[in-house]
């Protein structure tokens, strides 16, 4: 081979290496740009898992806070309601001998013997049912 042949060889490798070297350069500046814009994605994406984490932390404290009231609640609610089921209990027992003695007047009016009273009220303090306008029980 020729020396000038040869030179014209050499010139094209070395014309193909630099546009290798030129496309490579492209490239890892194209993988620079992209590993910039993951990492300032990246710090994105922490920021907004650090805030939304302090969020989670804050509704956790406050389903703590909740749940600690109702807890404190249910006491006094369960003691209210054991307290109505006892005056509701009494209340019915009320309503039953109220009943009864309605019946038993009834019954007496009925055989005539209080005939000589005017007023119902005057036969319920008679009975005993009542006193100063207070139902007592029978």
């Amino acid at each position: 081979m020729s020396p000038v042949l040869q030179v014209g060889e050499l010139e094209t490798e070395v014309e193909t290496e630099q546009r290798g070297v030129v496309d490579a350069v492209k490239r890892v500046r194209k993988n620079e740009h992209r590993v910039k814009e993951l990492t300032y994605k990246t710090e994105k994406d922490k920021k907004v898992v650090s805030r939304l984490q302090d969020l989670v932390d804050k509704l956790q404290l406050e389903v703590k806070t909740y749940r600690r009231q109702a807890g404190e609640t249910e006491e006094p609610s369960n003691s209210h309601m054991s307290k109505f089921r006892k005056v509701q209990h009494k209340l019915d027992e009320a309503e039953e001998r109220c009943d009864i003695t309605e019946t038993q007047v009834n019954k007496l009016m009925a055989k005539g013997r209080y005939a000589g009273h005017e007023h119902i009220t005057d036969l319920l303090l008679h009975l005993g049912c009542i006193g100063n306008g207070t139902l007592y029980p029978v």
